[in-house]
């Protein structure tokens, strides 16, 4: 659904920015598309474990849920992922969610490339 989502509405110049700025275009949209869901917390960039995550979720039922994303330069997305996967666990990203209460945690790691993108869960 995000693919297709991606491929339907923007446009390869909404990422024609400097390579430090490109993700934080998805990561807009990203956090954009779930806000439709007034029953959970989200936040963007929230202290979490050991770092900040790009997006936690907190869900009524005690489920947790951490988004890491990544621009693969390269476009290779399923290294993108690997490294977002990477990331929370280095940082500690499900700790810190256990830490708030969540029972289930669930990690995702997102890469995109200008309409493409690749989701990997972890």
């Amino acid at each position: 659904m995000l693919y297709d989502y991606l491929w339907d509405s923007i446009s390869v110049w909404d990422v024609a920015v400097r390579m430090n700025m490109k993700e934080n275009f998805y990561h807009g949209m990203v956090l954009g598309l779930l806000q439709s869901r007034s029953d959970w917390l989200i936040q963007s960039n929230a202290e979490l474990g050991e770092g900040y995550s790009d997006i936690s979720i907190c869900i009524p039922d005690k489920i947790g849920v951490v988004i890491e994303l990544k621009y693969a330069e390269d476009g290779n997305l399923e290294k993108g992922c690997d490294d977002a996967l990477m990331q929370i666990e280095v940082r500690k990203y499900a700790a810190g969610l256990q830490h708030k209460g969540m029972k289930k945690i669930i990690k995702y790691g997102i890469a995109f490339c200008e309409k493409e993108c690749m989701v990997v869960k972890g």
